[in-house]
């Protein structure tokens, strides 16, 4: 019992544990708002908020694209002189896009007045409110994670999704929801998670006297492109929603948007993977160990893929009951199961397609990416609109999202082979299984020997 009991502990301090905790958590709980929304919401109102949450975060990626890759990066293996610069200047940087964007909200709130759309009206009155809203939550979340304390950030993110949720039963509870109360309550949790950060002191915004030209110099000249590639990337994400929603309505939106919100099972680990090794390979490409790098990224690909295959099984042979628990009975019976089969064949993909991203970035190649990624958007805006002429449905914009994940994946590949050092397909996924092996040989060994 005691060596049981000190595997879990040894686990449980894991950075790729609590990373994926981290996560994994709020996860959970974002699933359950979201269930909570599709029961209590009219589809066409779901419609709505969901196409407002979609052209809120591209807004936002503005500020997140721009520095959120570039402070890992410059953070990771620098002294505490230089952190202490970056961190002034990512506060620097971030300040001065929230107030542009504040600025730009005066005349957009006018013209949201003549607007019909509710998805628009609300975002064209909001956007800015939310920027500011979220100013420490956004820049404490950077901090954290150049830090690795993953601890922390599975509170901060509870703070964030844990006060919406709650907030949320309240409002369902004086019978008052509806998606201006949702609204209110989303930005509300946005203010609850920032006062958290700043009480806590994982703002660290006392730094920000620390900025310096160099430092915001850099992190620009990074960030202009990363910023382009993480927009193009949103783009990417939402111009299904846009299309969805222009052609076939919003309510055709909810139906679509029911069955690739359960893809989060497979994102949310993935993005975890992706956060905790970013920081390793910024610290061997800075130490110019091109080997190293691409054993890490390999490594990564080919074991992520391995370990998603049975949760991808059991998510296409189980989708029709995936989508009742998450939307209830008047999911079930549209196309929101066989959308959700569809993505989870695509995303066996997902693992090699985003750390070829991810490396192209650290390599300081952020260029390659932004043009692949503007690529992705044009190849999915064509063949959404083509899948919808010919098939009229939401089925053919499903599937068409297979060619832009192959168009990503086979440049990223090209790139990194021409402008870095070649690897085969084949070294990632025998190195995958291999790194499985061992990784189950080790944790039964250790069992074992401890039990």
């Amino acid at each position: 019992m005691k060596a049981g009991a000190l595997i879990l502990f040894n686990l449980f301090k894991s950075k790729y544990i609590l990373s994926l905790a981290s996560n994994g958590i709020n996860a959970v709980v974002g699933m359950v708002t979201l269930s909570i929304l599709f029961r209590f919401l009219s589809q066409e109102d779901m419609g709505n908020w969901a196409f407002f949450l979609t052209v809120l975060l591209l807004v936002d990626t503005f500020r997140s694209g721009f520095l959120s890759t570039a402070f890992v990066k410059f953070y990771s293996g620098s002294n505490e002189e230089r952190k202490k610069e970056i961190i002034g200047s990512t506060w620097f940087i971030a300040i001065v896009i929230t107030l542009f964007f504040m600025v730009i909200n005066i005349p957009a709130y006018f013209l949201s007045l003549r607007v019909k759309d509710t998805s628009i009206t609300l975002f064209l009155q909001f956007f800015s409110l939310n920027y500011l809203l979220s100013l420490p939550f956004f820049v404490s979340n950077c901090i954290l994670q150049g830090k690795q304390r993953f601890d922390r950030l599975l509170i901060l993110n509870f703070s964030n999704q844990g006060c919406f949720l709650a907030l949320l039963l309240v409002v369902i509870y004086l019978g008052k929801i509806n998606i201006h109360t949702v609204l209110y309550c989303y930005l509300s949790a946005n203010f609850i998670s920032s006062a958290v950060s700043l009480l806590c002191g994982w703002t660290d915004l006392g730094k920000l006297k620390f900025r310096s030209r160099l430092g915001i110099r850099q992190m620009y000249h990074f960030g202009k492109f990363s910023v382009g590639t993480n927009l193009s990337a949103t783009l990417l994400s939402s111009a299904d929603a846009f299309i969805i929603k222009l052609f076939l309505g919003p309510t055709y939106l909810a139906i679509y948007n029911a069955g690739t919100k359960l893809m989060q099972i497979v994102e949310i680990p993935l993005r975890s993977f992706v956060f905790t090794a970013m920081p390793a390979l910024s610290a061997y490409f800075n130490s110019d160990m091109k080997t190293e790098l691409l054993q890490v990224m390999k490594k990564n690909i080919g074991l992520i893929t391995f370990i998603f295959m049975p949760l991808l099984f059991l998510g296409f042979v189980f989708a029709d009951y995936a989508i009742l628990l998450l939307g209830g009975t008047k999911y079930t019976n549209t196309e929101a199961p066989n959308i959700l089969r569809i993505f989870m064949l695509i995303s066996v993909l997902y693992p090699a397609e985003r750390f070829f991203a991810l490396t192209l970035d650290i390599i300081h190649l952020p260029k390659i990416n932004f043009f692949k990624v503007m690529l992705m958007v044009v190849v999915t805006v064509s063949t959404d609109l083509l899948a919808i002429k010919l098939t009229g449905s939401i089925y053919g914009v499903a599937a068409a999202s297979i060619l832009s994940t192959m168009t990503g994946l086979l440049i990223g590949y090209y790139a990194l082979n021409k402008y870095y050092q070649r690897f085969s397909f084949y070294s990632i996924f025998s190195n995958g299984y291999k790194e499985l092996l061992a990784l189950i040989k080790s944790n039964y060994n250790n069992f074992v020997r401890k039990a």
